[in-house]
């Protein structure tokens, strides 16, 4: 579980987070939504320790990240893992050594140690015989599967998302969206997802934190944000015609 206290974050005269209070669960996708500007991306930084909050705290599982030493700090960061925005492949590696590269940096597991844990991750994201190809000879949808093996194969205890379906076609981006939900699930993950898709939204919302201007203005489930009647919530969901069919239907329903 991630606990985040009174979070402020400013840089210079610009206050770009104001006060953020909530947790994140082990086991469950959070997702943080929000429009440009909203504080997602310094949001979603603090959590990784990139960024050092002007106020406030966040624990991982009981521990204060700025009450630990250096070196206690960067071991926590090894238990984070993190799928970037357009995968950020190293293209003159392959699958394989993509894969492979934290096991060479942080540990000191022998050769076939570290084959052994990367078959095992891309085995889990169904990439059985792509270990020799590079980047630029696998699809968009391949390559973040080959991110998110990365962002697993040294078993950590939070994994962040960034845009995770960020060029992806839509049924694509609902296969990654079901492939880190159960890997959240399998291995007991504290997932944090920042996103935009609002699909994913709906297909893996446990936990939504909505955004807006800094400030935390509405959180909640996928379930919860059909009913909720915060308008800059609705404004922002239900921006489309579609998703206000998918709403009107959904309370139909519940009615």
């Amino acid at each position: 579980m991630i606990e985040v206290e009174n979070i402020h974050k400013s840089f210079d005269d610009a206050h770009i987070l104001k006060g953020i209070t909530t947790t994140f669960d082990t086991g469950k996708t959070n997702l943080i939504i929000g429009q440009s500007g909203s504080g997602k991306t310094v949001f979603l930084k603090c959590l990784l320790g990139l960024f050092e909050p002007t106020e406030g705290k966040i624990c991982y599982d009981g521990q204060n990240f700025s009450e630990l030493s250096s070196q206690e700090q960067r071991a926590l960061k090894e238990d984070m893992g993190m799928v970037f925005q357009g995968s950020a492949l190293f293209d003159g590696l392959t699958v394989a050594g993509n894969v492979m590269f934290p096991l060479e940096m942080f540990t000191k597991l022998s050769k076939s140690e570290m084959e052994d844990r990367v078959n095992i991750v891309l085995n889990r994201v169904n990439l059985v015989d792509a270990h020799h190809k590079y980047p630029s000879e696998i699809s968009g949808g391949m390559q973040k599967r080959v991110a998110i093996a990365r962002a697993i194969v040294m078993n950590p205890q939070y994994l962040f998302c960034d845009e995770p379906n960020s060029g992806l076609d839509p049924r694509t981006a609902i296969v990654i969206d079901n492939l880190i939900k159960e890997i959240t699930e399998e291995y007991n993950i504290t997932t944090v997802i920042n996103t935009h898709d609002m699909n994913s939204v709906m297909e893996i919302g446990e936990k939504i934190l909505f955004l807006k201007d800094g400030l935390k203005e509405w959180e909640g489930t996928k379930h919860e944000i059909f009913k909720t009647d915060n308008e800059a919530v609705t404004n922002f969901v239900y921006s489309s015609e579609l998703f206000k069919k998918v709403r009107q239907m959904y309370i139909e329903e519940r009615n």
